[in-house]
C-alpha cells in the first residue's frame, strides 16, 4: 500500500534537502500555522456537499478528500474555461494542446482525464464518441456555474466512478423572484464573450437559464507549424437550463438541458496521407435529464432518465476526414433511508447504454452504502457496488471510510482515512480500433481487458473560525493493467501488464489575515510509475498554487492574484521520453462595483509572459489581457 520510503523522503526525514519550491512554500504553511492558537472553532465543517454520497451530507462527516469551488472563487479567477479555474485547486494538473478549445485533460492525482467522471446538474457528460468515454472539458465554459465539488481519488462508489474522482458542477443559483444578468468581455487575440443568465424562483417553480458565446482568433499553437503559421481560433456556444416544479410537499419534477457547440482550429491532421496544418474540429453535444424526486421524513427516492448525444467532425483542408457520434442513455434510481437506529442507508440502481457509431453495450450497477449516525464525533461509511458489463462481466467495488472530530484548544480537527476501488472497461473505440484495419502488431495482437483501480488516503484537517484552514493528505493510488495508445509505433492501444502507481501528498492552507486580505495555497507532491519503472507521462512531480485576495473596506474593489508552479514533468515522442521545462504562471484579476447592479473588471493572464509547454510540441498561451463588465437586474 502506502510507500514508506516515499513518505520519509517527502517528509524530510531522509535528511535530503527539500526542493527550493517546497522550501519556499513551506514558509506559507508555517506562517499560517502560527495563528492557530488565536483562532476559534469554525462552522465550515457544517458545509453541505453531495458529491461524496449522492445525498446532502455535512463536510465534517466525509472522510474522502473534497474541494469546493463556489461562485466567489469562479468570479475571482475570472477565466473563460472551467478547466483553467480548476488548475488552482489541489492535486489537479491540466494539459492542453494549445489555447481555448484545444484538446484538454484534467488529471486528478495523476490519473487520466477519462478516469474522472464529470456531472453537470446531475447530467453525466461522458462522451462515448471519442477514443475513451471521457468528458470534453475544453468545451465547458465557466459562465453560469455556481458551484463545483471535486472528489479526489477512487471514492465514487455510488457513481461507478474510476480512479480519478468526480467533478460535480451546479449551475447558477437564483434568488427569490426574477433575476437576470449580462457578462461582456473582450481582449487579446481577438477574444469576445457574451454571457447571459435568467432566473426565477417561487414557491413551486425554480428556473435558471445560462447562455454564453465565446469567440477568439487564438494563436499558432503547434511548434512544428513553421510554414502556414496560422492562428488557431475557437468558437463556443453553450446553453444550460434547469427547471424544478414542486408537485406537492413531497414530490418534485426536475428537468435539465445542456447544449455545447464548439469549433476548434488546430494543426497536425492528415489530408489522405499528407500531414497538414489547416484543420477544424466541430463538436456538438446535447444532453437532457428528467427526474421525479420524493422527499419524506425518513425516506427519499429519485428516479431519473438522461440522454447525451454527441457528434464530432474533423476536417482537413475543409474536407471531412473523420466523423463520429456517440450516445449515453441512462436510467438511474437513488434512494436513502434516514432515522434508522444509529445509521443511514443509501442505495441505488443504474442502467446505462453506451453507443459509439454502430457499436453499443450495456452496464448495470447496484450499490448500497452505510453511513453511521450514532455519534457526534465519529463517522463511518462502508459500501459495496456490483457492475454487470455486457463485454467484461461482473465486477465488485467497495469503499470504507472513517472520520473522527476533536475540539482541541478551541480548534476543530478532523482525522480521516478512506479506501476505495473501481474498474474501467475498455471503451468501444479502443476495442474496435485494435480489431480494425488501421491497427497492426503489437496492438492488433492485444486483447484488451478491464482496468482495476484502488486507492488509500489518510490525513488531518484543521479549521478555525477566523478563516484559518490547514489540511494534509497522503494518498496511494494504483491502476492495474492501464490502457494507453502506442506513441512509439502508433500500432493501436496497448496495455501495461502490472500496476501503475501515483503516490504522494497534498498540503492545503487558507488564512484570512483580516477582513480585507486573505491568502491560500496548496502543494501536491506526486511520484508516478508505470510497471516498467518509467515515470507516467504529463504528471508533474510537484504542483503548487498561491492565491491572494484583497477586498476594500467598502466592498467595492476586489483584487485577486493567482500564482501556479509546475515542476518535473515529462512527455514522449516516438517512444522516447522528453523532459518538459518547469514553469510558473501568474494571473491577476481586478473588479470594481460601480453600483449595486454594475461591475467592471480587468484581467491579465500569464502576466510574466512565461514561455512553456504542457504537451511537447504545443505552445501554451502567452500574456493576455481582458476587460469587461457585468450587469445584474
Amino acid at each position: 500500500m502506502f510507500n514508506r520510503k516515499y513518505f520519509n523522503r517527502v517528509a524530510g526525514s531522509s535528511g535530503a534537502p527539500a526542493p527550493p519550491l517546497i522550501s519556499l512554500l513551506s514558509l506559507a504553511f508555517v506562517f499560517a500555522s502560527s495563528g492557530i492558537l488565536a483562532q476559534q472553532p469554525a462552522d465550515d465543517f457544517e458545509e453541505i456537499v453531495v458529491v461524496a454520497n449522492r445525498i446532502a451530507v455535512p463536510l465534517k462527516q466525509i472522510a474522502a478528500s473534497v474541494t469546493v469551488v463556489d461562485s466567489t472563487d469562479i468570479e475571482a479567477n475570472g477565466n473563460f474555461s472551467l478547466a483553467d479555474i480548476l488548475r488552482q485547486t489541489p492535486a489537479i494538473a491540466v494539459t492542453s494542446n494549445g489555447g481555448a478549445g484545444s484538446l484538454s485533460s484534467i488529471r486528478i492525482r495523476g490519473e487520466e482525464g477519462f478516469r474522472t467522471l464529470t456531472l453537470y446538474n446531475g447530467l453525466k457528460l461522458s462522451d462515448p464518441s471519442g477514443p475513451q468515454v471521457a468528458t470534453s472539458v475544453e468545451h465547458i465554459l465557466s459562465n453560469g456555474i455556481d458551484r463545483v465539488e471535486i472528489l479526489r481519488g477512487p471514492q465514487g462508489l455510488s457513481y461507478g466512478a474510476d480512479a480519478g474522482g468526480i467533478i460535480n458542477i451546479s449551475s447558477a443559483a437564483s434568488n427569490p423572484g426574477l433575476g437576470a444578468g449580462i457578462d461582456v468581455q473582450s481582449g487579446s487575440r481577438g477574444t469576445h464573450q457574451l454571457g447571459t443568465t435568467i432566473s426565477a424562483i417561487g414557491e413551486q417553480l425554480k428556473f435558471s437559464l445560462a447562455a454564453a458565446q465565446l469567440e477568439t482568433d487564438g494563436y499558432n499553437a503547434k511548434s512544428s507549424d513553421t510554414v502556414l503559421r496560422d492562428d488557431d481560433g475557437y468558437e463556443n456556444t453553450s446553453v444550460n437550463a434547469r427547471l424544478a416544479y414542486q408537485l406537492s410537499d413531497q414530490f418534485q419534477m426536475e428537468f435539465v438541458y445542456r447544449q455545447a457547440e464548439g469549433e476548434t482550429e488546430y494543426d497536425g491532421c492528415y489530408s489522405g496521407f499528407t500531414p497538414v496544418n489547416n484543420c477544424l474540429s466541430i463538436y456538438d453535444q446535447q444532453a437532457s435529464r428528467i427526474a421525479l424526486n420524493y422527499t419524506g421524513e425518513a425516506l427519499s427516492h429519485s428516479l431519473g432518465y438522461s440522454r447525451t448525444d454527441t457528434d464530432r467532425d474533423d476536417l482537413a483542408e475543409g474536407i471531412s476526414a473523420f466523423d463520429s457520434s456517440g450516445e449515453l442513455n441512462r436510467w438511474e434510481y437513488v434512494g436513502s433511508a434516514s432515522n434508522l437506529p444509529g445509521f443511514d442507508l443509501i442505495f441505488g440502481i443504474d442502467l446505462e447504454e453506451e453507443v459509439n457509431g454502430q457499436l453499443s453495450r450495456n452496464n448495470k450497477g447496484y450499490y448500497i452504502e452505510y453511513l453511521s449516525d450514532f455519534a457526534d464525533s465519529l463517522f463511518l461509511s462502508a459500501g459495496v457496488r456490483r457492475d454487470e458489463n455486457d463485454d467484461f462481466g461482473e465486477h465488485d467495488s467497495s469503499r470504507i471510510s472513517i472520520a473522527y472530530l476533536r475540539n482541541i484548544a478551541g480548534a476543530d480537527l478532523k482525522f480521516k482515512t478512506s479506501y476505495g476501488t473501481g474498474f474501467r472497461a475498455p471503451s468501444l473505440y479502443e476495442i474496435d480500433y485494435n480489431t480494425g484495419p488501421f491497427a497492426f502488431p503489437p496492438a492488433s495482437f492485444t486483447s484488451l481487458t478491464e482496468e482495476k483501480s484502488e486507492g488509500l488516503e489518510y490525513g488531518i484537517e484543521y479549521l478555525g473560525r477566523q478563516g484559518l484552514r490547514l489540511e494534509v493528505v497522503f494518498f496511494d493510488q494504483q491502476v492495474e493493467d492501464a490502457i494507453y495508445f502506442d506513441l512509439a509505433g502508433f500500432s493501436g492501444y496497448l496495455q501495461d501488464t502490472g500496476t501503475s502507481t501515483s503516490r504522494g501528498s497534498e498540503f492545503i492552507t487558507e488564512y484570512a489575515i483580516n477582513e480585507q486580505l486573505s491568502l491560500s495555497g496548496n502543494i501536491t507532491l506526486n511520484d508516478t510509475e508505470r510497471p516498467n519503472g518509467l515515470k507516467r507521462l504529463r504528471r508533474p512531480e510537484r504542483l503548487a498554487n498561491i492565491g491572494m485576495r484583497y477586498t476594500s473596506a467598502d466592498d467595492r474593489l476586489h483584487l485577486n492574484a493567482f500564482y501556479r508552479r509546475s515542476e518535473e514533468s515529462i512527455d514522449e515522442i516516438f517512444g522516447s521520453p522528453v523532459k518538459l521545462d518547469d514553469f510558473s504562471v501568474l494571473d491577476i484579476n481586478a473588479s470594481y462595483q460601480l453600483s449595486e447592479a454594475i461591475q467592471v473588471f480587468a484581467r491579465v493572464e500569464n502576466a510574466s509572459n512565461e514561455e512553456y509547454q504542457e504537451i511537447f510540441g504545443f505552445f501554451a498561451p502567452d500574456r493576455a489581457s481582458y476587460i469587461g463588465f457585468r450587469v445584474n437586474f
